[in-house]
């Protein structure tokens, strides 16, 4: 069988379930080589500093986590080619946290034993691992860490990297990264080793950085203890002495297995430094999840094949389990090696069975090998991991991040590497979450916005409604929503939409499309509340669109739902509503010009004139008890009263008004003053709502200059409107004197 995405058959011509055994077998070997090489160096990680004299103890550790995880998660995995091992990043925050430990108990008691403190805390921290694993698993919670802010996650994993590295330079120099150490860093012996590991990482950049070959990198291993005991022989350095000056490892004692759950151990184990051990301890759980999924959906990619991820997690766990009550510690399914597995032919689930078997095989070969491996080479190697999580985390994700995000993430590298892990996760969401505020509060919350001229609902209508819309549309004005609107996109929605009220003073109705909109908070029903009142004051309904019950909630606990919001459930049928309402008013307004150009056209006898007044006047709208005109004012204009009726209102004693007159629909006020440019005698007062057109002295003079026909006409209309009014006050005289 091949696969069409890698097309590699190493081995042909025999029995096919031969030949895919064969493929497994030689797939699960080269990338055993990877698991043998990377271990080695995960134990010298851990088991340094004071722990260096308990090597051979972290050696078996390390290959017994080997084979477990290789054994169970290649019979349980949804990826029968998938590999297995403790990872770079879970062996660093494992090596902090024993760190950790060993600090806390050499400042209680420093002549306290710590192997048997050690390996239970490996072993405990790997069992709740695995069970946190398998709960995440089994709730299908575990999709909820990639819900992390990925600055996060990066910063996190970045922060793993320099661990690394900070412990490759106390493999190499056995001396911790600290100020008080710096001085014993900077010696003549210490420089040379780490100058010999920066080049063996180097080397490996160059190398087996851009080929990958499964046996490049032993070679390349093999070939820097070549080098180095070939200058040990030129410049007459023994091996004893290579080891005296701290250029080769201290050969450990034969690999020792040992159960960490013993009754002795664990009633003098240092309870009292758990509480300090917890963010280490997350850490160590936080890694291992992250890296499952991570790395299972790296594999995924990679070879185009779907895994189940609930199914890893608790395949995972139970691997981390098993292997916490043997002493290991935590691991999961590694990209490299199984990616390696599968371009070397590997399908099957015998492939990490093998990885198992030689990972068991190097309990016995590892010490002797470890004692003629310079400090470099595996230093270098160590170099080069944590340098290349770097620079993935530092470099790579430069160019994916926002330069917020990008500074959050080094940020929380520097907390995590100066204040440790939990305040690095807990300081990391809070950035996290502040950077999406303010990126989120940037994210433009209209996808669109229309007006009704060019945008309509699809109802068909006649000729002349469709020219009433297109030349009144624009009172119509429309915004698609998108997004999650909380205090700052809802902030500048509110902004945008005093704009627009100000560049649309014709706009009446405005209609708010919901429909893409996934989420509305009670700051953002705060600015609505806002949006509804500037609306208010210029008369625009609201209209809101495809509104859902959450969203609806929110709107109504603030009161903004009520008098001047209208709900619809559809776009379009909230757009046929706005549209009836605008013809409905137009016709009536139509209706209200005919009733006007009728009148005028008896005034005038000429629809021409009537026509002509029209344009010259303007409409004005007054409610009951409004005051028209205020005695004593400038005559400036004269109204025509087409609706309503207005009194002609004189002071009185007491500081009050007496009606001497009251003028309703087709009648006319204030020509006298218009012609004679003399001050208000009376006040004008509007006694029911009314409609008046307005001329004023401005365009009554035009009249006079470019229609003087039509001046004559409006003169003529005034002098026989004061002489019936003149004949009414005469008769009305004549009664009173009987």
């Amino acid at each position: 069988m091949t696969d069409p995405a890698i097309g590699f058959d190493p081995v042909t011509g025999i029995n096919p379930s031969v030949k895919r055994a064969l493929n497994d077998i030689l797939g699960g070997t080269a990338a055993s080589v990877l698991t043998v090489t990377f271990g080695l160096s995960y134990s010298l990680l851990i088991f340094a500093g004071p722990l260096s004299p308990y090597l051979s103890y972290g050696i078996t550790a390390t290959f017994v986590s080997s084979a477990v995880l290789a054994a169970i998660i290649a019979l349980g995995s949804s990826l029968p080619f998938a590999i297995a091992a403790p990872d770079s990043s879970t062996a660093a925050v494992t090596g902090i946290l024993a760190a950790s430990l060993i600090e806390r108990i050499a400042a209680a008691n420093p002549s306290a034993s710590l192997l048997p403190p050690v390996l239970i805390t490996l072993g405990l921290s790997t069992v709740l691992t695995g069970v946190v694993l398998c709960g995440l698993g089994l709730t299908r919670m575990g999709r909820a860490i990639r819900y992390v802010p990925y600055p996060v996650v990066g910063g996190f994993l970045g922060a793993t990297g320099l661990l690394i590295v900070m412990g490759a330079i106390r493999v190499i120099t056995d001396h911790p990264v600290q100020f008080a150490t710096l001085v014993r860093l900077a010696n003549g012996t210490a420089l040379s080793e780490l100058g010999a590991a920066c080049a063996m990482a180097l080397v490996l950049y160059l190398t087996w950085h851009r080929s990958r070959s499964p046996f490049g990198l032993p070679i390349i291993l093999i070939g820097g203890m070549l080098t180095a005991h070939l200058a040990f022989w030129v410049t007459g350095v023994s091996l004893d002495e290579a080891r005296a000056l701290g250029w080769t490892f201290q050969a450990p004692p034969q690999a020792a297995f040992m159960v960490p759950w013993h009754t002795d151990a664990l009633i003098h184990y240092p309870w009292f430094a758990v509480p300090d051990l917890l963010g280490n301890l997350v850490a160590v759980i936080f890694v291992t999840a992250s890296s499952t999924l991570f790395n299972t959906t790296g594999i995924e990619v990679a070879v185009h094949r779907e895994a189940n991820l609930e199914r890893e997690l608790n395949v995972t766990g139970a691997a981390n389990i098993l292997t916490g009550a043997l002493g290991g510690y935590a691991g999961c399914i590694s990209v490299s090696r199984s990616v390696l597995n599968f371009s070397s032919g590997g399908r099957g689930r015998l492939s990490g069975l093998a990885v198992a078997a030689l990972s068991l095989l190097m309990l016995a070969v590892a010490p002797e090998l470890l004692g003629f491996i310079p400090k470099f080479v595996l230093g270098g190697l160590l170099l080069y991991l944590g340098a290349d999580q770097l620079h993935k985390w530092l470099i790579e994700s430069r160019r994916r991040l926002s330069k917020l995000e990008y500074v959050s993430l080094i940020a929380i590298i520097a907390i995590i590497v100066i204040w440790g892990f939990v305040p690095g996760i807990l300081i990391g969401v809070i950035i996290g979450c502040a950077t999406f505020a303010l990126s989120a509060a940037r994210v433009e919350s209209i996808k669109y916005s229309f007006d009704g001229s060019e945008y309509r609902s699809s109802l068909d209508r006649s000729r002349d409604d469709q020219e009433v819309l297109l030349a009144h549309g624009g009172k119509i004005q429309g915004l698609n929503l998108q997004s999650y609107l909380f205090f700052g996109s809802a902030n500048r929605l509110y902004q945008h939409v005093k704009r627009l009220l100000q560049q649309r003073p014709e706009c009446r109705y405005l209609v708010f499309d919901f429909k893409l909109v996934t989420g509305v908070d009670s700051s953002a029903a705060y600015s609505f509340a806002q949006i509804k009142r500037s609306a208010g004051d210029l008369g625009v309904e609201l209209i809101l669109v495809h509104l859902s019950a959450a969203a609806e909630k929110v709107l109504r606990s603030s009161d903004f739902i009520g008098d001047g919001v209208t709900l619809i459930p559809e776009l379009d049928r909230a757009l046929e509503w706005c549209e009836n309402e605008l013809i409905a008013q137009h016709q009536g307004l139509a209706q209200e010009e005919a009733s006007l150009r009728d009148w005028f056209t008896a005034i005038l006898d000429s629809e021409d004139d009537a026509d002509a007044l029209i344009r010259r006047c303007q409409r004005i709208e007054v409610e009951a008890g409004e005051i028209i005109v205020q005695a004593g004012d400038l005559a400036d204009s004269m109204h025509f009263i087409l609706d309503g009726r207005v009194g002609i209102m004189v002071p009185a004693d007491d500081d009050r008004t007496t009606r001497v007159r009251s003028l309703g629909r087709y009648t006319t006020i204030g020509e006298m003053g218009l012609v004679s440019n003399t001050p208000r005698s009376a006040t004008i007062q509007a006694e029911v709502d009314s409609v008046l057109y307005v001329l004023n002295t401005h365009q009554f003079d035009a009249i006079k200059e470019e229609d003087p026909a039509l001046s004559h006409k409006l003169l003529t209309y005034f002098v026989s409107v004061m002489a019936e009014r003149l004949t009414f006050a005469n008769r009305t005289i004549a009664v009173l004197r009987r």
